[in-house]
């Protein structure tokens, strides 16, 4: 199945149902007025963000979603009956976007909800109208047409960790084996050709999710080969785990396997390139003991904290998962404290202007 992570798509929210025009006759009641009943309320389109989706495929292959309208009232005072909403999940990270490109909503929270179009008011029954000098209207409020549009989905995919490299550099196999994910895993370059997430589970219960992004080459943030269009993933991730291949079938050298990526996270934006990331020395069991001291002589100069690990003997994989950890939870201890502290500025801000305007 192709992954899916941007869509268009045509909404139309359900039109409100017209409200009822009757005058209230029965057997000994003389003057018995306007006793129409309102229309009902069209049906809302309602996106919800669920942990249970990964893609945008259903609304690929849906292209329109259309509520249904309401009911229009009835005599005796009888309400038409709402149109059905029509609710859609889709996954955490997704972006909605008008026909301008402005976001209108960034669904990042389980069981967040958005109005994707909302339906129209139903129309009033005639009893609404009556006045002083008109007792007996005969007029009822037709339903208000529902909202709809065109709106442009966009998926950035929610994980702690974000696993980026060139081709072939390991980051398919360290997922599979440290995650419940189970991407393909084979010996040529881009194996992975959708980000792939993975849930890793620490000791005490709790752990981390981790994303397996396509691999990149040079050019990769100006279009080139498969990982541009992934690019935008890494965005919503806390940490980078930077992985280098140090048995590169190329010989090419970690320093410039290394530079590589960091000029395409660079030329990315800096949203992504002052992410704090780790550095894997992957498959470090083909290397021979004597080799070793070099490579990490060199892994030093690079500047980033390091680890030398092998996803197939698992040497050092305990030790990263735990720093993984630690380090997943200060970002997202300082995500939390930042967002406080923009609420209480928030909520200051609205007690002033409450203030200024009882003054």
């Amino acid at each position: 199945m192709r992954f899916i992570d941007e869509v268009k798509i045509e909404v139309k929210a359900g039109n409100g149902g017209p409200g009822c025009s009757s005058m209230r006759r029965e057997k000994y009641i003389p003057k018995g007025g306007p006793d129409g009943g309102d229309g009902g309320r069209g049906g809302h389109v309602i996106l919800v963000a669920s942990h249970e989706k990964n893609t945008l495929q259903e609304l690929y292959l849906r292209k329109r979603i259309f509520a249904r309208n309401g009911h229009s009232g009835r005599g005796k005072k009888m309400h038409g009956r709402m149109g059905e909403d029509v609710f859609v999940k889709v996954p955490l990270g997704t972006i909605v976007k008008d026909e301008h490109g402005e976001i209108l909503f960034d669904l990042t929270r389980d069981g967040q909800e958005a109005f994707l179009a909302k339906g129209g008011m139903g129309g009033l029954g005639n009893p609404h109208f009556v006045t002083s000098t008109n007792r007996a209207p005969r007029y009822a409020q037709p339903g208000i047409e529902g909202e709809s549009g065109v709106r442009f989905l966009e998926l950035k995919s929610m994980a702690d960790v974000g696993l980026v490299g060139l081709p072939n550099a390991g980051k398919s196999t360290l997922i599979s084996r440290v995650s419940n994910a189970k991407p393909k895993v084979a010996d040529y370059p881009f194996t992975t050709i959708a980000p792939s997430l993975g849930q890793v589970y620490m000791d005490d219960g709790d752990g981390f999710v981790m994303a397996d992004i396509p691999g990149l080459i040079e050019g990769a943030h100006e279009g080139k080969g498969l990982g541009h269009r992934f690019l935008k993933h890494i965005e919503r991730t806390r940490v980078l785990l930077h992985l280098v291949d140090v048995a590169h079938p190329e010989g090419i050298s970690i320093t410039d396997q290394f530079n590589e990526i960091e000029a395409e996270l660079k030329g990315y934006g800096e949203s992504v390139f002052n992410k704090p990331r780790l550095l894997v020395l992957n498959k470090m069991d083909a290397v021979q003991d004597e080799d070793r001291e070099p490579l990490l002589e060199e892994a030093a100069k690079l500047g980033l904290t390091y680890y030398t690990v092998s996803s197939v003997t698992g040497e050092g994989i305990q030790q990263l998962l735990r720093d993984l950890y630690d380090q997943v939870r200060v970002v997202h201890a300082e995500e939390f404290n930042k967002e406080t502290a923009e609420d209480s500025a928030e909520e200051c801000v609205d007690v002033a202007e409450r203030a200024d305007r009882e003054a």
